[in-house]
């Protein structure tokens, strides 16, 4: 597996975007487009409807990493997924405090989390969090009641004195007309959800 250091871009297949189009045609896609990491969100489904998509879309070992990660913690060790992608009401708002509390020391799968401020990152660096997503850098169609948290935060994650030292990604909004900004302000980690 890739480590996640040397992950560069972050992508999602949104259930909700599908247009009728097959998960597993769209992680392939997404995958023979330069895709590290595929994020499987399927927020109206149940785990079982999950489990079934993420099992067709696996990849064959010709291809290079792909990890699915699904919102729901319970399904993500029996679906072999190499990470696991939680907000924060789905992590510290549901009590949780550090990341060994979902599946104890022997860590089953590396766990991803959400922040749109310093305090949400430096709580989610405590709580062993292996990656951290930095966002909604701008507005965007998937979280629309939340306030961007603009190039400030991007700025401030880059910097060393922020103690970020584990991999993250800008996320929120991302597009090609504004891309150049978000590299400029220090991100080398793309997460790439827009609808297309």
């Amino acid at each position: 597996m890739k480590p996640l250091a040397d992950c560069r871009l972050y992508a999602f297949v949104d259930t909700a975007y599908l247009q009728g189009r097959a998960p597993e045609l769209v992680a392939q896609q997404l995958c023979d487009g330069g895709a590290d990491l595929i994020q499987l969100r399927a927020k109206a489904s149940t785990p079982n409807e999950i489990r079934q998509m993420a099992e067709k879309s696996c990849p064959s070992p010709g291809w290079r990493t792909l990890d699915w990660s699904s919102m729901i913690t319970r399904t993500s060790p029996r679906l072999r997924c190499g990470i696991c992608h939680l907000g924060q009401e789905d992590f510290f708002d549901a009590g949780h405090k550090h990341v060994i509390e979902l599946w104890g020391m022997e860590r089953v799968v590396r766990i991803g989390l959400s922040t749109h401020s310093p305090e949400q990152a430096k709580r989610a660096l405590a709580a062993g969090a292996d990656y951290i997503a930095v966002g909604p850098v701008y507005a965007t169609g998937t979280k629309p009641t939340t306030k961007p948290v603009t190039l400030e935060y991007v700025r401030w994650a880059a910097a060393p004195q922020s103690g970020v030292n584990i991999p993250w990604f800008a996320i929120g909004g991302i597009t090609l007309g504004n891309l150049d900004d978000v590299l400029a302000a220090g991100a080398r980690r793309i997460v790439w959800c827009r609808q297309f």
